[in-house]
């Protein structure tokens, strides 16, 4: 009995420790890429151009090939103006090699093409993997920034509480009016309500997160807190140097750049159909044959020239006898076929256009994304250093009305308004801080640093 307490014990402290697990950022980063279906997808996509790059490379071997044929014949065979009883069994057994001699390189270009379809279907996955890093990075800042805003209202609360205490006992006493404590009870109320939307906020930008990694059980996902600095420094990187890393490192530039090449070189592929196409064939094979209604096949004379009849050899014999290979080199010279090839390379070259505008609204793109996160960070910045300047004038207003309070020339409703804009303020000054932040990290990200938190 105190064995299987015992186990329970164990399982449960387990199981305990399992839940209360808090996960850093490059964990979250971690299972995502790992586990993340639409990677998974992409990487199934990879796996079937590999395929076809083996493919591609196994065409230099010869293919070879067996046959086994059986035919049976029964019936009349026409002779002359009569016909003969024809019963007859046939079986034959030959095995062949084709290999490609002269194609004009076509091997060697598919092989070329699909090995960049593979290097892109990579730089795809890395696109994928960057996209979610950001987006995880994003829902941990916010998960933060919930997370200060919560103790931002536990301070209001803890502050109105005090304050409800101060005046519940002036009350009591008789020095002030019962509305200052209906005022006090009432900012009670407000400070607890905010605290409890807090924690919900806080719940719901956990609950994001777990859903953003695709996590089975929600209920006890947690991260671990991030040291978050008290101040900001302006960033000072132009967009000038950002566009120039991201051209040269985003996976999502070098998946456009390689499908330029991979267009390029389908054109050659479909050139090299205006050319000869050798191939040599070697192969062995031999063959049975039995008439089925006689075994005499013939007559002969001996040497005294009395006839001898002539009867059908075994199977061995036959296999043995009629043993034989063969060997043969033919070209296959392309004349006219309706112009069809040279449609092709003009298709082909349409996509080599196609790809290359594909590379241009990438840049594009990946331009006025680095643009816009260059605006973000410099408004953002902007905002933070205003939140700041606001929230020491509230500070500043809120000690003004806590002493005219104390001192009896202001009301507890003039502390409950400079209070809640205090509040506000510091609300205001975490949310420009984690904004600048993240729009930090998301340059950060085009200049090629990752994402570190």
């Amino acid at each position: 009995m105190l064995k299987k307490v015992f186990c329970i014990s164990l399982l449960s402290i387990g199981v305990l420790g399992f839940s209360q697990k808090k996960w850093t950022i490059q964990e979250c980063v971690d299972y995502a890429i790992k586990n993340n279906l639409q990677i998974q997808a992409q990487a199934y996509n990879k796996d079937v151009q590999t395929k076809n790059l083996e493919m591609a490379k196994r065409e230099y071997l010869p293919s070879v090939s067996g046959t086994i044929s059986n035919n049976a014949n029964f019936g009349q065979t026409l002779v002359g103006t009569s016909s003969i009883r024809n019963d007859s069994y046939y079986n034959g057994a030959n095995v062949g090699a084709n290999i490609l001699v002269y194609n004009n390189g076509r091997l060697e270009k598919t092989i070329r093409k699909t090995g960049f379809d593979v290097e892109a279907s990579l730089q795809d996955i890395e696109t994928i993997k960057n996209d979610i890093s950001l987006q995880i990075a994003q829902q941990y800042l916010n998960v933060m920034l919930n997370r200060e805003i919560k103790k931002i209202s536990e301070s209001a609360m803890d502050n109105a509480q005090k304050l409800y205490d101060r005046a519940k006992i002036t009350t009591e006493v008789g020095t002030t009016a019962q509305t200052v404590l209906a005022e006090a009870t009432a900012s009670l109320a407000r400070e607890k309500q905010n605290v409890k939307t807090a924690q919900i906020n806080v719940d719901k930008a956990l609950f994001a997160m777990a859903q953003l990694l695709q996590l089975p059980n929600y209920k006890d996902f947690d991260v671990v807190d991030i040291p978050v600095p008290e101040e900001l420094a302006p960033q000072t990187e132009t967009v000038e140097e950002v566009i120039n890393i991201a051209y040269e490192n985003q996976p999502i530039v070098k998946a456009a750049e390689t499908r330029i090449k991979a267009a390029e070189a389908q054109t050659e592929v479909v050139k090299t159909n205006f050319y000869p196409t050798i191939s040599a064939t070697a192969g062995i094979g031999s063959f049975y044959n039995n008439l089925l209604n006689k075994n005499t096949i013939g007559y002969t004379v001996d040497a005294a020239g009395n006839p001898v009849a002539v009867t059908e050899r075994n199977f061995t014999q036959q296999y043995s006898d009629n043993f034989g290979q063969q060997l043969s080199l033919s070209a296959n010279i392309p004349i006219f076929n309706k112009g069809i090839t040279k449609l092709q390379v003009e298709q082909t070259k349409i996509n080599e256009v196609i790809a290359k505008n594909n590379l241009e609204q990438q840049k594009f793109q990946l331009k006025q994304d680095i643009q816009q996160a260059q605006f973000n960070a410099d408004s953002n910045y902007e905002i933070y250093i205003s939140a700041i300047e606001a929230e020491k004038s509230t500070r500043l207003a809120l000690d003004f009305a806590e002493k005219s309070f104390a001192a009896g020339r202001s009301t507890i409703y003039d502390v409950t308004i400079a209070r809640n804009n205090y509040v506000n303020a510091q609300g205001s000054v975490a949310q420009a801080k984690y904004n600048y932040l993240f729009s930090i990290k998301v340059l950060d990200f085009y200049a090629g640093r990752g994402i570190t938190l």
